[in-house]
Order: structure tokens, then sequence, then C-alpha cells
């Protein structure tokens, strides 16, 4: 199956068995067929998925990341605790390399606990410095790289650095064919 079919399928199922749809207009009349307020926000929302999963797995293999199979892993956590989907791989680009560079053994490609805290896997990671992120970081304050920098890391270069990461992942977003634009279509 090729990449535009991969992507087009899931979202075509949406429209034939899973939004709603009805009928304005009585019947022998011209019935126009509306779908559900709600299919603009499932189809964006599922497009966005798709595309940030794209960009995700193209910048980790980029670099022989090991984290390039746990993008639903980051995917999951960044929408679980309501995050920027670039902030934790970014992270992870800045302290080991995207994953190449750790504790041996510890799964800690975040610097997490200065390296030293160690995961039983990848997803275990992610999840809980994800967490740790949302309850100690953002929810206290620390809303942006900057902010989140100078309670992370003593270097004052951290947060620059890893905002050169989230650009490196939104630069190879913007390289993405139109049908996965994040263009919204009234139907």
């Amino acid at each position: 199956m090729d990449k535009i079919t991969k992507v087009l399928l899931p979202i075509i199922f949406l429209f034939l068995f899973v939004i709603p749809v009805h009928a304005d207009g009585v019947a022998g009349s011209s019935a126009q067929i509306q779908i559900a307020s709600v299919s603009n926000n499932i189809v964006y929302n599922v497009n966005k998925i798709y595309r940030t999963k794209i960009v995700l797995r193209t910048v980790l293999e980029r670099y022989n990341s090991p984290l390039a199979n746990e993008v639903d892993s980051f995917i999951d956590a960044c929408q679980k605790y309501n995050l920027d989907c670039y902030l934790l791989p970014s992270i992870a680009g800045l302290e080991s390399t995207f994953g190449q560079f750790v504790y041996p053994d510890s799964y800690n490609p975040f610097g997490w606990g200065g390296g030293y805290i160690k995961f039983d896997n990848w997803s275990q990671s992610i999840d809980t410095v994800a967490q740790g992120l949302r309850l100690n970081y953002i929810n206290r304050g620390a809303t942006s790289v900057p902010a989140i920098g100078r309670i992370y890391s003593e270097s004052p270069t951290w947060a620059i650095r890893v905002q050169n990461f989230i650009n490196q992942f939104r630069q190879e977003e913007d390289k993405l064919p139109l049908f996965l634009s994040e263009n919204k279509v009234e139907l």
C-alpha cells in the first residue's frame, strides 16, 4: 500500500462508517446530505495526527534514532498531556541525539533525573517525562520553551537548542504535500 493510500484510507473510513450523516429535506425532494459538524474536527484532528506521525518518523529516521519506532508513543503522550508533539522529541534530540547516547539500558533519552533514571522501555520514559512536563512545568506556569529551559537545565542555551529541533520538525511539516495540509474545508 502506498503512502497516499495509507493516509487517505482512514479518512475515507471515517466518512463512510464513523461520522454521522443525515439528510435534510423531505423524501422525494432533493435532499442535501450533511456530515455532522463534528466531522470537520475529526477529519482535522486525524489529518493533524497523520501529519505529525509522518514528520516525527521522517526526522527521527534521518538521525537514525532508536526512537523512530516510538512515534505512536510520542503522539499518545502529547495528546494525553496536551503538549506540543514536537517538544518531547526535541528534548530527546538535544539531550541524547534522539536516544542514541543514553546511560546504558536506561531508555532515558531526555536526560531526566540527570540521565540516570532508568525506565523499562522507551514508551515508559516518553509517558513519564510528558507527565512530568505537564504537572511540574506547564501546570506551574512554565508554558514556553525558554520558561521550561530555566527549570529543566542549567545551560543558558538549552531552550534555544531545543527550539532549533522543534523548528526542524516544523520545517519538515512544511514540506508535506497539499493533501496533508491543515487547511480546513467546509462541507
